[in-house]
């Protein structure tokens, strides 16, 4: 019988290099890379002339390129401002940092009170349930190093479900550990996503996947999870 489905999140965040002309493109090449989500951050280096400043019409870009390429929006939302411009677009996902869970877990209390699909980071934190128990909240199994090597993975999870950590972000360099978290159960993946590893403007560039490395990681974890539901 299969189990619960499988979904990829391809984390831009700031992968767009304040370039938002690039924003198009780069849900193009996610949406053809099989992810089901494409991710931004609202709130973080969001200050005039900081690299990461998206506004209204920004927000609607991304929207309506997601309308176009059939692929979810997702924000990661880092203060009460950035949440209450998200509702405002309807959006029915939302995405909470490691760090939101540690410096505001008030806005992480009222995120998940709207009852609206809500995955939350655990790399700053030791505790694998941080909030009160509700059916809306999916936990991300994390490691807040960027990147992660090998030798730096530690208590990786050997068993995810809905009750306990459901799914993993990914900062390693590759798609080895995400497909070894669907090996293990895992129905949720995030990766960050670039057109370019060698851009050096942010960092995450380097422990990000390209569309062919993204598309690879889909389609494998996809076969893994064919197995994985047959009791395999």
């Amino acid at each position: 019988m299969a189990g619960k489905s499988l979904n990829f999140i391809a984390e831009i965040g700031l992968n767009h290099n304040g370039n938002f002309g690039l924003i198009f493109e780069l849900i193009k090449q996610a949406s053809y890379s099989g992810a089901d989500f494409v991710k931004f951050q609202l709130g973080w280096r969001a200050q005039p002339g900081e690299i990461n400043q998206l506004k209204k019409e920004d927000i609607e870009q991304i929207i309506k390129s997601c309308q176009h390429f059939n692929i979810k929006p997702l924000f990661s939302v880092f203060n009460f401002a950035a949440f209450e411009l998200a509702e405002r677009f309807g959006m029915q996902d939302y995405k909470i940092a490691s760090r939101t869970v540690i410096e505001d877990p008030q806005l992480v209390r009222k995120v998940i009170e709207t009852e609206k699909s809500v995955y939350i980071s655990l790399g700053m934190t030791q505790e694998t349930h941080p909030f009160a128990f509700s059916n809306n909240i999916h936990y991300l199994w994390c490691q807040s190093l960027y990147p992660i090597h090998p030798w730096e993975v530690t208590a990786f999870p050997k068993k995810f479900d809905q009750k306990g950590v459901a799914g993993f972000s990914d900062h390693s360099i590759g798609i080895e550990l995400a497909l070894i978290a669907v090996m293990r159960g895992a129905t949720i993946i995030e990766k960050h996503f670039t057109l370019d590893k060698s851009d050096v403007t942010i960092r995450d560039h380097a422990l990000s996947l390209t569309p062919d490395e993204f598309k690879t990681m889909v389609n494998s974890g996809r076969e893994i999870k064919k197995y994985r539901d047959l009791g395999i």
